[in-house]
């Protein structure tokens, strides 16, 4: 018997499960299908990703609603175009046997008329982005001033994205007695705020812990030297031959060098950010559901929406400024009831973050270290030995193994094997035989060394001079805000902040030197130039009247020239600013006002590729390819 007939569902909805071929429902389905059903509540759904969500919605009401009335019944609020077609594309699967139905996506990116036609036609089930819908209500394409059911899916998602007016308008545009469902992984404020002011006396149902993550998803963190972090995403994606991945990045521009340079590389990988155009995010996505990419390297917002219950791994190349985004990124693998891995790549700098994810998510991490060359062509070997084995023989190749027999006549069957593995092999060895090992000595024995960087030594942090101070109306808290979102850097990035009258320093991991000099030293606040340089104390500031390498007084908040022997040459290959993340529109700091300086991304064309390097991240020489898949 299907356990699904158990939860109230009519026959349609049954027939169409049975083709669907689901069995048993998950815990948020048990909870809510037959609560949805029983009487009109609102209700809170707090689940992670992958958990079932859309189903634990979608056929209570299908099944609620009316198909003899035309009108918009039910309004479905998604935070991307992708979820948004997902979320349709299935209720149009559930209500295939219920005549009558009509479900409609809206979304930007495609034509506001010809979905404005389609719901014109009769559209009892609404799917929609909150910044389409809004845009269609003031213009008075639609109307949901009637309907009986709001559901906000991915609710966290649509308000760290920016959604929350929209929402709100929406939702005061709607009647206050429709059943609104929040279904949400997290419950941070804003999403709190919601339930409060547009939902009575919502019941709330919970899988698992608050906030806590997936029991399918395990969660492993490798610690390495910052220089050394791409070339152990590469070691890491070798050691799991079979790898189906997403890679995230914080920002637009490592996105692309990041997916550039595993293509280079040899590997099947694409880049998915906001500067993709719609017709490429549809192409990098066919590809990456029909496999053949095996490693997407994705933002945390182009990545919302991605549904496929095969991903194997989810790999932080660098860990989300906001910590709660770890619990979405994580809630890529270990779907449908599969196992999945999360991996963190992180630096010594990096670690208290660990904890603090512990936390959240009320699973413990497995601290593991990159594997060595050596190993990783030990699992390649016995997997190309595997492949041997498990491979389907095309009959077509009997007509040519007569002159292969000839050709391999004098091959022993072990000098025959030999041969056959080390083609493959060969190339992992002669790549790997002579590279380091990548594992950062010692450094995750003890985590609390991380939290002694505030107080004690800092290891290989970066010390900066910069030409503003007190006098500009910093303290050390509104001028550490003030760098970490002019440079696009997370919370933890920027330390060590010690604002004198005229000048200030401060600290970052060594990764982020070039971004610190170069953005820096282009912005200018109230008219004034900044400058930042690379301190020669490194760490002992107490001077205040310092002079610099050049003898200059730093005493006086002047204007200090840029290091050039700390940075080396400066490159030639910079294209117009433009293209990735950055901090428009000015920020206040002080009762003064700083204003529209643009932060981040410098070095992109203008359709915000970067220029394609043939140097390692950390270093002049040239980078060594890794000897590519076949």
């Amino acid at each position: 018997m299907n356990k699904f007939e158990q939860l109230g569902l009519n026959e349609s909805l049954l027939k169409a499960i049975n083709d669907l071929g689901f069995e048993n429902p998950s815990e948020v389905q048990e909870k809510a299908i037959p609560l949805l059903l029983e009487k009109d509540t609102d209700i809170v759904a707090l689940a992670q990703t992958g958990t079932g969500k859309t189903a634990a919605f979608g056929f209570p009401l299908i099944q609620k609603i009316d198909p003899e009335n035309r009108n918009t019944q039910a309004l479905i609020l998604s935070p991307t175009r992708e979820l948004c077609l997902q979320i349709t594309n299935e209720i149009k699967l559930y209500s295939k046997y219920i005549k009558g139905i009509n479900t409609v996506a809206v979304y930007g990116g495609a034509s506001i008329t010809e979905q404005a036609r389609d719901i014109k036609r009769g559209a009892q089930i609404i799917v929609a982005t909150p910044g389409r819908m809004q845009d269609m209500i003031n213009r008075g394409l639609v109307d949901v001033s009637k309907i009986d059911f709001c559901i906000l899916d991915e609710a966290d998602e649509m308000l760290n994205m920016g959604f929350y007016d929209d929402i709100v308008n929406i939702l005061s545009t709607s009647p206050d007695d429709k059943s609104t469902w929040l279904f949400s992984a997290t419950m941070p404020q804003e999403v709190a705020r919601i339930a409060k002011e547009f939902m009575r006396k919502p019941l709330e149902i919970t899988v698992g812990h608050k906030n806590s993550g997936s029991s399918t998803v395990s969660h492993e963190f490798y610690l390495v030297n910052a220089r050394d972090r791409y070339e152990a995403l590469k070691r890491l994606a070798d050691a799991n031959p079979d790898i189906f991945s997403v890679v995230f990045c914080r920002t637009k521009r490592d996105t692309q060098a990041v997916a550039e340079k595993l293509i280079e590389d040899g590997y099947n990988a694409a880049a998915l950010h906001g500067d993709l155009s719609q017709a490429q995010r549809d192409s990098v996505m066919k590809s990456f559901r029909n496999r053949q990419i095996q490693m997407l390297v994705a933002t945390d917002v182009a990545a919302r929406g991605i549904d496929v219950d095969s991903i194997t791994h989810v790999v932080n190349y660098q860990l989300p400024d906001e910590i709660e985004t770890y619990n979405h990124r994580s809630g890529r693998t270990g779907r449908a009831g599969k196992l999945g891995t999360s991996i963190v790549i992180i630096t010594k700098s990096e670690l208290r973050k660990i904890s603090a994810i512990e936390r959240i998510i009320q699973q413990k991490f497995q601290e593991k270290t990159i594997p060595s060359g050596i190993e990783i062509c030990e699992i390649q070997l016995f997997h190309l030995a595997n492949r041997i084995k498990d491979v389907e023989v095309e009959h077509e190749i009997d007509t040519y193994l007569p002159a292969i027999y000839e050709v391999m006549k004098d091959l022993t069957k072990e000098e025959l094997i030999k041969k056959m593995v080390s083609v493959e092999f060969n190339r992992f060895i002669n790549y790997y035989k002579k590279n380091r090992d990548l594992s950062a000595q010692s450094a995750g024995s003890d985590r609390r060394e991380s939290s002694s960087r505030e107080g004690g030594s800092d290891g290989g942090a970066v010390r900066y001079f910069v030409n503003i101070g007190s006098r500009d109306n910093f303290d050390w808290m509104s001028l550490k805000d003030f760098l970490r979102d002019t440079l696009s850097l997370g919370r933890d990035d920027v330390f060590k902040v010690d604002v004198k009258e005229g000048f200030s320093f401060f600290n970052t991991e060594p990764e982020h030197t070039e971004r610190v000099l170069e953005v820096l030293n282009s912005f200018q606040m109230e008219g004034r130039r900044i400058n930042v340089e690379i301190s020669q104390n490194n760490g002992n500031d107490r001077n205040s009247g310092r002079r610099d390498h050049n003898g200059r007084s730093g005493g006086g908040g002047g204007s200090f020239g840029r290091s050039n022997d700390s940075r080396g040459p400066r490159r030639d290959d910079r294209g117009p600013r433009g293209g990735g993340d950055r901090n428009g529109g000015g920020e206040r700091r002080g009762g003064e006002s700083f204003g529209g300086g643009r932060s981040g991304d410098r070095n992109t064309s203008p359709g915000g590729r970067p220029p394609r390097r043939t140097d390692s991240p950390s270093s002049s020489a040239p980078r060594e390819r890794r000897p590519r898949r076949s």
